[in-house]
């Protein structure tokens, strides 16, 4: 199994569809103005949040259960950034709409803008043949409130193609994230 470099993560997302909006080259700049890199790396491709924030609250006194996921657990935010509470947790999604491969598996890890301002990212692996926005899930592991910017970097997938192609995919086990769009909360 080896990592694939920019050259191919270009190819694929140029003649595949891999990476919806896609972006060649690394953008460190919009409208004059510097923002957190996104787009191709070397070995990896940065992708930027889109504008819809689920942030955690307790207003409702809501429990958190994965088997019974309550959805007046989160506040609904649309706007060019997100206010994390301190050590609180919230959901959004890709800008992206990503296509994977039957014989790659994709891995995402947070970008160190984020991780040295103790915002950790977490995202489950994107499995072979899995296509959808990526839900991000953003930890504020501090004692202050933390912001996310709209349309900017926030993790880098790193794409990982196999030497032998899977027996089941995905996609033919009928998985229940399988074209996700949009910030999609927990399912049983």
């Amino acid at each position: 199994m080896a990592i694939k470099s920019d050259k191919w993560i270009r190819r694929m997302a140029e003649s595949e569809g891999m990476i919806e909006p896609f972006e060649p080259g690394q953008v460190r700049q919009q409208g004059g103005e510097k923002i957190i890199s996104f787009g191709t790396s070397s070995y990896g491709y940065d992708v930027r949040c889109s504008n819809e924030f689920k942030v955690f609250t307790n207003t409702y006194s809501a429990t958190v259960d994965p088997k019974a996921f309550d959805d007046k657990s989160f506040v609904n935010i649309t706007g060019d950034y997100c206010i994390i509470p301190p050590n609180s947790f919230a959901l959004a999604r890709t800008v992206e709409y990503f296509r994977i491969p039957r014989s790659v598996l994709t891995v995402c890890l947070g970008k160190s803008t984020y991780a040295r301002c103790g915002i950790i990212v977490n995202v489950t692996p994107l499995e072979p043949e899995w296509e959808g926005h990526v839900t991000l899930e953003f930890s504020n592991t501090t004692t202050l409130p933390a912001k996310i910017y709209a349309n900017e970097g926030v993790a880098q997938m790193l794409f990982f193609e196999s030497d032998e192609v899977c027996e089941t995919s995905y996609k033919d086990r009928g998985g229940k994230y399988q074209g996700q769009r949009g910030v999609t909360l927990p399912k049983t």
